[in-house]
Formats: structure tokens, sequence, C-alpha cells
């Protein structure tokens, strides 16, 4: 059954190509917003929000985890069903939680991440990854 869902679906060479250039455009967007709180964390800032109750410091962690270490196997094409379901958390929690109250233009940036997200769990990561090498 993991294997299933981790193995990539045939798709045109165009749409191959199409998915490569989407997963790792995003994800290099993404590891910008991760390193940045990576950075932080490491130099010693533990100060985080607490939006779903589970401690400052573990979310700030499983957000770093999720924003720069899925991007990173996102962009290899690597357990890419599975590295998305945390970053599609993360963005569910930007987009309805953190800025819940707010206006649609503060919800924009993590409803385009989330929109990419979900794009590439329904398409897999395409032919041009490490998942369609093991997977075969």
């Amino acid at each position: 059954m993991l294997k299933s869902f981790l193995k990539p679906i045939k798709l045109p060479a165009s749409a191959d190509f199409g998915v490569l250039i989407l997963r790792v455009g995003i994800s290099c967007l993404m590891l910008t917003h991760g390193y940045a709180k990576l950075s932080g964390y490491l130099g010693g800032d533990h100060a985080f929000a607490d939006p779903i109750g589970i401690g400052e410091e573990l979310s700030y962690i499983l957000t770093i985890l999720a924003e720069f270490g899925c991007s990173i196997l996102l962009i290899l094409g690597l357990f890419t069903r599975a590295a998305l379901i945390p970053l599609i958390f993360t963005m569910l929690v930007v987009v309805f939680i953190v800025h819940g109250p707010d206006s649609f233009d503060k919800k924009e940036h993590g409803v385009s991440f989330l929109i990419t997200y979900f794009t590439l769990f329904f398409t897999g990561p395409g032919k041009y990854s490490i998942d369609s090498k093991l997977y075969r």
C-alpha cells in the first residue's frame, strides 16, 4: 500500500517536465522561508507562534522540518507525496489559523503554496525524480 502511494503515475513527457519545474520552483521559494527559520533557531531565537497548542518550540521545529527538510525532499523528488503532507498541513495552519481572521491578501501567499502542493500531491513527482527510479 505504501509503495502504491509513493509510486509516480505515468504522465506525458511535456507534463513530466512541467511537474519538474513546478516541484523545484515552489520548493526553492519555500526553502527561503525554511532557511530563515532554521537560521533563527540555530542562532538561539526560539520564540515562535503556537497556533495549534503544541508548544512554541515544537511548532518551530516542525515548521522548520516541513519548510526546509520537506522542500529538499521535494526538489529531489524523493518520497514526494509523503513530503507534501507536512507542507500541506503547515500551509493549512498558516491560511486558516494564523491568518484566519485576516483579509485574503494576507492569506494569498499561503494559498498559492497550498494550490501548488495539492497539485503536486495528485500528479506525483513526475519522471524526473528519484521516486520514479525507486518505484519502477
